[in-house]
């Protein structure tokens, strides 16, 4: 192995090109000089090649997880953090000194510290656009911030509503509205949550963690009604350094 490739993370997901990741990691290692780090995409189509990755973690010392692979990977890894038990989601692994894969969400806490900032005292409830292992992070880290939330998925379940049952009775009940579902990433950046956005007001906040596109088509619709929107690169930034810190811990 040259020195180059001795310290190795990567982005595990399935079709991540859009993905900043790669590009901010690989900035910081030559902006702080650690020259014998890389990062690379790990773009599989299929969770069972995950093994094929993991299997010399002599040299991989960490991963960040992507859509869809959040709660697949759990199964193939051997321990899990506390918090990312109870949030039933992993964005972050860790290659233990005895080389155990340990699993931990950075998720939550990048989005908490994004969100935190924007909210007033009339904020009080949230919806949830999405029920995949983003939306557990999100959950939880409302939970943390007192903020009650509803999920929103395409199908009837049993713990969220439709799309279909939102009006403007809902949009005067929930002044948050965060997409936490993948429609809008780019290269689909002309598709959009199926929401009434002519019920948005200035009382709102419109989250999309999305960042690629910068604005998506929700956050424009959004902001043509007045509400104060944010986009996921903040949130994406503040999760990655805490990557790096279980990593390097």
């Amino acid at each position: 192995m040259t020195e180059i490739a001795k310290k190795r993370y990567g982005l595990l997901g399935k079709n991540i090109s859009y993905s900043f990741s790669k590009g901010y990691f690989n900035d910081k290692f030559k902006n702080e000089n650690f020259s014998s780090c890389s990062y690379e995409n790990f773009d599989i189509q299929e969770i069972a090649a995950f093994t094929q990755i993991t299997k010399d973690r002599a040299y991989i010392k960490g991963l960040n997880v992507t859509i869809p692979y959040k709660e697949a990977v759990i199964p193939f890894l051997d321990k899990l953090s506390k918090k990312a038990a109870k949030i039933g989601a992993v964005n972050t692994i860790k290659v233990t000194k005895k080389g155990k894969l340990k699993g931990y969400n950075t998720d939550y806490y990048g989005f908490k510290k994004a969100l935190e900032p924007l909210l007033h005292f009339h904020h009080k409830k949230a919806l949830v656009l999405g029920t995949g292992g983003a939306s557990k992070g999100v959950a939880f880290a409302l939970d943390e911030l007192g903020v009650l939330y509803t999920f929103v998925s395409r199908e009837a379940k049993e713990n969220a509503i439709t799309y279909s049952q939102i009006n403007a009775a809902t949009f005067s009940n929930y002044q948050i509205i965060i997409n936490a579902s993948p429609v809008g990433t780019s290269p689909n950046v002309d598709a959009f949550p199926l929401l009434p956005y002519e019920y948005f007001t200035q009382q709102h906040i419109a989250f999309d963690l999305i960042y690629n596109p910068a604005e998506t088509q929700f956050l424009k619709k959004a902001k043509e009604k007045g509400a104060q929107i944010k986009n996921g690169l903040d949130m994406l930034i503040f999760q990655a350094e805490k990557a790096w810190e279980i990593w390097n811990k």
